[in-house]
């Protein structure tokens, strides 16, 4: 085959792989397919070794790194916990306990990344709640939901928002002004969904739910550091100020890293355990499958394609619903980088639309968000069984209330 039809093929292998989840009688998930699809483009010559290198967005990989890192910190220091467990005081009223999880969870997620806030918060959330003999669906649901309509309202909420804001260059406080407004009304839009739907539901149904609370041992969570919290928390802060200033965000990133790494009492070993290194890896391997079919200029042939059937992916609700669509089918952070190569990245409206309509989809079903997963996953070791069906009763609705506010938005937004 020529290098053309290779690239096709590998890519449409990669992509299909990736919808799947899987491959049959092999143990890849998604991020070992995309790998291997990385490493078919350098190994067929489709992309010499130089060109997949130039291909990883750098500045991407270390904004991703160092807020990894950050999040660490905070999850070392027991602040994770501590901010989960100030939320127990109102588990007697179970609407206003929904409402503190998820606030808790929409702010922690658009300031740090949404996946360790899930993935810190929901063995508290499920203990305390089963102690209290209390049913844990509706607060977890209620978690992902939030982890990830919070971390669409800014630029550093989540991986595939920092890729369009590396990418298109675009400024945090723009970022902040557009997306922030349509996530506080889709936050206040889901917690009225939860708490209609699960309206006298709140207590635990035994052998059901969850396995009994006496079978249940509490996890070994990091003690809460005052110090290191703080440490932390402070950090946070003047990254943030950073944001608003010229300096460069993964520069920012990265130094601030550099100070939570020189730590007397936390090991390097114990922060760098903190950094996802599957989705690192998993973009640097998009990056490089989608350079080789940009090489050869199938996404713009693609988009020619469309163009001359009448249907312009520039549009901003024909981006929405392929946004959504591609999110549910690829997931979000495959979905985006794909996309990114089909639009005008000028068009700064339209890339708070795919930020926020990628976040959004996350929410529909179970494999939309990597949030979602591990939310799922976590309660599991709890006895607390969420699926497929019961997830979608939520998302589904949550996601299209979604959509309607986001086409307001954009309807009305400059």
């Amino acid at each position: 085959m020529s290098h053309p039809e290779t690239v096709a093929a590998i890519f449409a292998l990669t992509y299909v792989g990736i919808a799947l989840g899987g491959v049959p009688g092999l143990a890849l998930d998604r991020t070992g397919i995309a790998l291997l699809g990385a490493i078919a483009m350098v190994a067929t010559g489709a992309l010499n070794p130089e060109e997949a290198a130039k291909a990883i967005d750098a500045p991407t990989i270390i904004l991703l790194y160092s807020l990894m890192v950050l999040s660490g910190q905070l999850r070392l220091s027991g602040f994770y916990t501590a901010a989960a467990l100030k939320a127990n005081r109102f588990i007697g009223k179970p609407a206003s306990f929904l409402g503190a999880v998820m606030l808790i969870a929409a702010v922690l997620s658009a300031l740090l990344a949404n996946d360790i806030v899930c993935l810190a918060l929901t063995p508290v959330i499920c203990f305390s709640l089963l102690e209290a003999d209390m049913n844990p669906v509706p607060f977890l649901l209620g978690l992902a939901c939030a982890s990830n309509i919070g971390s669409a309202a800014t630029i550093i909420g989540n991986p595939q928002n920092m890729l369009i804001g590396q990418v298109a260059g675009l400024h945090f406080d723009g970022f902040l002004l557009w997306c922030g407004p349509p996530s506080v009304v889709c936050l206040g839009t889901a917690y009225l969904v939860i708490l209609m739907l699960f309206k006298g539901k709140w207590k635990r149904k035994d052998g059901r739910d969850a396995a009994p609370a006496g079978q249940i041992s509490k996890e070994e969570w990091p003690p809460y550091d005052r110090h290191q919290s703080v440490k932390g928390l402070v950090i946070a802060c003047a990254l943030l100020v950073m944001f608003f200033t010229p300096v460069p965000r993964e520069l920012s990133a990265v130094i601030a890293a550099g100070v939570l790494l020189a730590s007397r009492k936390i090991e390097t070993r114990q922060i760098l355990g903190m950094v996802d290194w599957h989705l690192i890896t998993l973009f640097c391997a998009l990056f490089i499958v989608v350079a080789g079919v940009s090489k050869y200029g199938m996404p713009r042939q693609a988009v020619s394609w469309l163009e001359g059937r009448g249907v312009d992916i520039n549009a901003p609700y024909v981006l929405s619903l392929v946004t959504l669509v591609l999110s549910n089918i690829l997931s979000n952070v495959p979905a985006v980088m794909l996309i990114l190569k089909h639009i005008n990245l000028a068009a700064t409206k339209n890339l708070y639309v795919l930020a926020l309509i990628s976040t959004y989809a996350g929410n529909l079903l179970i494999v939309g968000s990597i949030a979602n997963l591990i939310t799922i996953e976590q309660a599991k070791s709890f006895g607390v069984r969420i699926g497929f069906r019961e997830h979608a009763r939520v998302g589904v609705p949550v996601t299209v209330l979604s959509m309607l506010i986001a086409f307001a938005w954009i309807a009305v937004a400059a």
